[in-house]
């Protein structure tokens, strides 16, 4: 497995550590949360536009919705050119 390929985690703790180490908070999208929290979930970089329409929210919430839709954490340490990459995408586990 190449750095530059993409990897799979349900683990908080590593969630938590790649976001982390590149700036990331957890957050949803303010428009999509309704009364017992959830939302779309997403991780706001610095210097990425999401200002205006995420909220912070704690990695508990963050998580317990992740869990809740049964997700996975699809990320990317690094790019093909070595960099440090913020490539990651919320996918449905498979059944």
């Amino acid at each position: 497995m190449s750095e530059s390929s993409s990897k799979t985690t349900t683990d908080l703790k590593v969630i938590q550590k790649w976001a982390e180490e590149r700036g990331g908070k957890p957050s949803r999208v303010k428009s999509t949360a309704d009364d017992e929290g959830g939302g779309v979930l997403r991780i706001d970089f610095p210097g990425y536009t999401g200002q205006d329409t995420l909220e912070e929210i704690s990695w508990e919430d963050w998580y317990e919705t992740f869990k809740d839709r049964n997700l996975e954490f699809l990320y990317q340490d690094h790019t093909a050119g070595g960099k440090e990459s913020r490539f990651f995408k919320l996918i449905n586990k498979e059944k």
